[in-house]
């Protein structure tokens, strides 16, 4: 049986691989949580490094205000 296309979705999310910029604890240190290749790619311009930044001043902010999920904006517009 063919699989649906949020199963394929879902398939390929879970075979990546998730962290943070320092490779620490999200909860601990507020960063944004992303795939390692993400963020290997943003790490290398500088443009890239503020997107970065940027996303994880608001992942602070949402998660002083008691939100558990932020709208950074760091994976709208992908394409693949």
């Amino acid at each position: 049986m063919a699989k649906r296309k949020s199963q394929k979705s879902l398939e390929r999310w879970t075979k990546q691989k998730w962290r943070t910029r320092s490779g620490k604890p999200s909860g601990k240190t507020g960063e944004v949580y992303a795939p390692s290749k993400t963020i290997s790619q943003l790490s290398k311009t500088k443009k890239g490094r503020s997107k970065l930044a940027e996303a994880t001043r608001k992942k602070r902010k949402a998660t002083k205000q008691g939100k558990q999920h932020a709208k950074h904006g760091l994976h709208r517009g992908k394409k693949r």
